[in-house]
């Protein structure tokens, strides 16, 4: 089960993140209502716990959108907008449930594991990218003919960088997804992650995929910047 956490305040999304993790669920952090659409349109989460009011696109704006183009994702949106009137507002938008802040987090995991019963049976998704296909739920990679297995934390990475292909991630963002907001994780421990992980998708004679932005982070596309 695939949960995509919606939260601008990192560190109560990282604090979620690993409660859900502790709960068996795979989970993807997004910190603005922009990120949390255009992840929420690759249709591969089953629930989304998101705010309201976030950067850049309002929590209600999201799920309105998300329910224009007929994606069913369960969402639950949960925020410190507690009148009766946003209440009514977000459920009409296409929201599942509501949970108002502060809240207790037996409830929210709950109203996850009630949102995880109504969300239909499927196959697990792969991730693709060029010639290369992240199993997650395998942790292996396949690229050509070749199949490598992965540790949980490249296959976390890899699966961020999969996401935002194209784009360039930021090296907080790789340390907070692929660790789940652990604060004590360096950008020295990220890099010796991201080389191993390179080792793994480019061998000799193959096209370079991941890149490294020097200063910002990295990136999942076909040529450099």
């Amino acid at each position: 089960m695939h949960v995509l956490v919606v939260e601008d305040k990192r560190s109560l999304a990282g604090h979620l993140g690993r409660a859900l993790e502790g709960e068996g669920y795979s989970v993807t952090l997004a910190y603005d209502g922009e990120e949390a659409l255009r992840l929420g349109k690759t249709d591969s989460f089953d629930v989304m716990i998101l705010d309201v009011m976030l950067p850049r696109l309002d929590g209600f704006s999201v799920i309105r959108k998300m329910r224009e183009v007929q994606l069913s994702t369960q969402a639950i949106i949960v925020s410190a907008r507690d009148s009766m009137r946003d209440v009514i507002h977000g459920l009409d938008a296409g929201a599942d449930d509501y949970l108002t802040k502060p809240f207790a987090l037996d409830v929210l995991l709950a109203k996850v594991r009630a949102a995880a019963r109504r969300v239909p049976a499927r196959a697990p998704q792969a991730l693709q990218y060029e010639d290369l296909t992240l199993r997650s739920h395998l942790y292996e990679m396949q690229r050509g003919s070749r199949t490598v297995l992965l540790t949980r934390t490249e296959c976390a990475l890899l699966a961020v960088l999969m996401r935002r292909a194209q784009s360039v991630v930021p090296h907080a963002v790789l340390i907070d997804e692929g660790w789940s907001g652990e604060a004590d994780v360096s950008f020295d421990s990220l890099y010796v992650f991201i080389r191993a992980l390179r080792s793994k998708i480019t061998h000799p004679g193959e096209a370079q995929l991941l890149h490294t932005i020097r200063g910002v982070g990295y990136s999942l596309r076909t040529q450099a910047c």
